[in-house]
């Protein structure tokens, strides 16, 4: 072989292998918060489907443990995340229970349907319930032990938090777990989600923090940022703050070593005259970089380069959901599959809207 043809076949494998790198980074996929508090909501399988064949959507998280659901995404590669409800919490400490719980929601559907995670309520500790809080840690035990006793080992455990798991969050280098709460519940609780490899999740939704005057920071948008006289660093964007005070609650105790989830995050798209924050261009904006990020290596500044697992809240908009028109309209699409606006994650040749 010439050494001519050698350079242009070396160069045909260099452009090769950087186009394909850059496909791969490009195309990662990310999660979705699959509600189902509307009377109006296509069936599951419709959604199974769907989510596999026109979008990038690649895991879904429940609220509960839908059979419906699960049986929908029976053979896909779609990652799934079942919940057990706030309710449910004080009886999985108990190990019959917890078997029994596995032996109706786990069993019947895994390995077929790729259910990933267990999550052990929702945002407990900021519900104040004493019997939720108390027995959160020893139910997630529980639960992880029948796990493992009905061999689905490789299925992880955790539960996720507010920002309201955190004091002093801002600025994020001030950041501490909640004095109370921190050696109580937060400190086993890493414990246990270090010793069996399963993440931290957070939900952080800088859509409630957000003001007119700090409209920008919360959506991404440019702004002066927020100075941390500590560390030195200006924060550009309210979400990078919010994980940042995460992790340096997590470095402040030495268990920085967890990974973190982000379990939920969103915006809603219209809300009622007084909710200002409520508008596709917002929702838009806000949504679209963290897919974004979810995609790309970007992370934070404590954390650059992170790819965080993040699950998108939600997929359908949901018009029984109760309280504000706001809290109806969280979804990236309407219930006839409609995107309700663009962020990027259409297969290509797929609908688009503005």
């Amino acid at each position: 072989m010439s050494t001519t043809r050698s350079k242009t076949t070396l160069l045909l494998l260099l452009l090769f292998t950087t186009v394909f790198l850059h496909l791969t980074a490009t195309t990662t996929a990310i999660g979705v918060n699959y509600g189902t508090l509307g009377d109006n909501l296509p069936p599951p399988a419709k959604v199974a489907e769907f989510l596999q064949k026109k979008t990038t959507i690649d895991r879904i998280k429940l609220f509960d443990a839908n059979p419906e659901i699960l049986r929908a995404f029976a053979n896909t590669s779609i990652s799934v995340t079942v919940t057990v409800g706030n309710g449910d919490i004080p009886g999985m400490v108990q190990a019959s229970t917890a078997q029994k719980w596995v032996e109706d929601n786990i069993a019947p559907y895994y390995p077929e349907t790729k259910i990933i995670r267990v999550t052990v309520g929702n945002e407990i500790l900021k519900s104040a319930v004493k019997d939720w809080i108390v027995n959160l840690v020893p139910a997630m035990k529980s639960l992880h032990k029948a796990l493992v006793n009905a061999g689905f080992k490789d299925i992880q455990v955790s539960t996720p938090h507010t920002l309201s798991l955190v004091e002093h969050s801002e600025p994020p280098s001030a950041a501490r777990f909640r004095v109370g709460y921190d050696k109580q519940i937060i400190v086993p609780m890493l414990q246990f989600l270090r010793e069996t490899k399963s993440p931290l999740m957070i939900n952080p939704y800088p859509y409630f923090g957000w003001a007119p005057s700090i409209s920008d920071y919360a959506l991404f948008k440019p702004n002066k940022g927020i100075y941390d006289e500590t560390t030195k660093i200006t924060y550009m964007s309210m979400f990078d703050a919010i994980m940042d005070a995460v992790y340096t609650s997590m470095k402040a105790i030495d268990y920085d070593d967890i990974e973190i989830v982000i379990a939920e995050t969103g915006w809603s798209s219209a809300g009622d005259p007084e909710e200002a924050a409520c508008s596709v261009e917002n929702a838009k904006a806000f949504n679209g970089n963290v897919a974004r990020r979810a995609t790309e290596s970007i992370g934070t500044p404590l954390m650059p380069k992170k790819i965080f697992e993040t699950y998108i809240f939600a997929l359908f908009n949901e018009n029984l959901k109760p309280g504000s028109t706001s809290e109806k309209n969280f979804g990236l699409f309407k219930p006839d599959f409609t995107p309700v606006y663009d962020i990027g994650i259409m297969k290509a040749g797929q609908q688009q809207v503005r």
